[in-house]
């Protein structure tokens, strides 16, 4: 068992960008020919931005953003973590809500279906473009 001052390093470590599931979507986006923005000013700090679609992308990590199937409470300190989960869950729905009223599509992912569905993350993005506005303006693997 770790001690707090472990845990606390080990948590300061983990990536908020550039995560592995992000740049695996990334590059599978790219060799397809669809061309995006990383550090685009908007709301939430998308992870990926299509500007002339107006689509921000969001890759959420399942253990931050509280999945409902991988979204593991930790042991110990269980109070903070739910508060701070909760939220980050929160926060996620208000930006969804800012982007959509500046007039942007949301599309997020859990990053267990970047792992899993690739293909159908890197489809339903395509075709959000192709279309240029998604139908009611969010897409939600979550």
């Amino acid at each position: 068992m770790l001690t707090p001052e472990q845990r606390s390093r080990c948590m300061s470590l983990v990536k908020g960008k550039n995560t592995g599931p992000e740049l695996k979507l990334r590059k599978i986006l790219w060799a397809q020919g669809l061309r995006y923005r990383l550090g685009y000013k908007l709301p939430g700090k998308p992870d990926l931005v299509f500007v002339s679609a107006k689509i921000a992308v969001f890759v959420d990590g399942c253990f931050w953003h509280g999945c409902p199937i991988h979204g593991e409470q930790p042991k110990t300190n269980q109070r903070f973590w739910s508060e701070k989960i909760n939220k980050t869950k929160l926060r996620d729905q208000q930006v969804n809500a800012q982007l959509v009223e500046l007039g942007w599509s949301v599309i997020r992912y859990w990053e267990h279906d970047i792992e899993r569905n690739i293909d159908t993350c890197t489809k339903n993005i395509y075709s959000a473009i192709i279309k240029g506005k998604i139908d009611g303006t969010q897409i939600k693997s979550k």
